[in-house]
């Protein structure tokens, strides 16, 4: 079947497709989980943030509590200590930070490291002072040594050193991953989830291509440039390395489907991938066929192209009943779609604005 598809761009679309199952047969859920629950989702703007509080919306929980950074600032002790104090939320989902590229931790290493370490120290200790029942934390597949085997298994971590364009990040994401497990062994109970999505992307992701992670940055790249007419898009490095992508939406859901488990007896972390990986030139021609770009791409070897290869092996977590429901090329439309609206949206607002 797969020779009689058209094209190779066809034949990897069908190949990335072949992971939606009924949601109906993840098994193992107790509801430890009330309805009523009260959620603290931080980074609730964000693109796994806001993923987060879709799924909850979407399963009939409590609408989580949420601050902007302008009410709450996670990077002050205080007020994240005073926030605890004063809410004392059951669950936490910490998914604020700060994130981006390979020429964002090259250009503000210590941002990086001093942003993320900051905030996932004030609030977890917060967290742990005001005894939350479970927390969430995000670590990241920029955590493994540049050098291991693959898919990367959760027991690989601190065998080798990380890939060195993102170390910095790589580095807090640590930092943070491994407070967790100290935190639960000291305090002999499971409170802290340490998890490591693979390559996210989804609605409200950063589309900026200065400083966002490669397929958003594609992709706006690719819109653009068909907005404006090009001939051909230049793109960092070869386009041979390659990465896993997983959808907000299914990160979301693997997050709930932790918070729902009364006896966690897994060991953490915890890798959240799809199982499959796909070249960053066959990522190009992904997007470019559904932005409708039909110019020439041109690689700039010149330019860095980051670890060779990030496949996680999620078997720990789908162990527990979660699977993945969006394919990609399913996944790459939905988010183009949002991203069309939301920067049309933006237009509007800016002519607004000028009148």
């Amino acid at each position: 079947m797969l020779r009689a598809l058209a094209s190779p761009r066809a034949r990897l679309a069908w190949r990335l497709s072949g992971f939606v199952t009924n949601p109906h047969e993840q098994c193992g859920l107790s509801m430890m989980l009330k309805y009523d629950a009260s959620i603290y989702v931080a980074g609730h703007a964000g693109l796994i943030g806001s993923a987060v509080v879709r799924r909850l919306e979407r399963d009939g929980y409590r609408p989580p509590i949420t601050r902007r950074r302008s009410e709450l600032e996670l990077e002050d002790a205080g007020q994240v200590s005073e926030f605890f104090e004063k809410v004392r939320p059951e669950y936490v989902i910490l998914a604020a930070g700060r994130v981006g590229g390979i020429m964002e931790n090259q250009t503000f290493p210590a941002d990086f490291m001093d942003e993320n370490m900051a905030i996932q120290l004030n609030v977890l200790k917060a967290a742990r002072r005001a005894g939350v029942r479970r927390l969430i934390l995000f670590g990241s597949s920029c955590m493994y040594p540049r050098e291991c085997s693959r898919p990367m298994a959760e027991d690989t971590l601190l065998s080798g050193t990380p890939e060195p364009t993102s170390l910095p990040y790589a580095i807090s994401k640590l930092a943070g991953t491994y407070l967790c497990l100290a935190y639960n062994k000291q305090d002999h109970e499971i409170r802290f989830i340490p998890v490591i999505p693979n390559s996210a992307y989804g609605p409200y992701d950063n589309f900026d291509p200065k400083s966002a992670h490669v397929l958003s940055a594609l992709m706006a790249r690719f819109h653009q440039a068909k907005v404006n007419g090009d001939e051909s898009v230049a793109l960092w490095g070869s386009g041979s390395p390659r990465r896993e992508f997983i959808h907000a939406d299914d990160i979301a859901a693997a997050c709930v489907h932790l918070l729902r488990q009364d006896n966690l007896t897994v060991e953490l972390p915890l890798n959240i991938g799809v199982g499959q990986d796909v070249s960053i030139k066959e990522l190009a021609e992904l997007i470019a066929e559904v932005v409708g770009y039909k110019g020439r791409v041109e690689w700039d070897r010149t330019k860095p192209d980051g670890a060779p290869r990030k496949l996680l092996d999620s078997a720990r977590i789908q162990s527990l009943g979660w699977k993945p429901q969006i394919g990609l090329p399913e996944g790459l439309s939905e988010t183009y779609r949002w991203y069309v609206g939301h920067v049309e949206t933006q237009a509007a607002s800016m002519q607004e604005v000028r009148r």
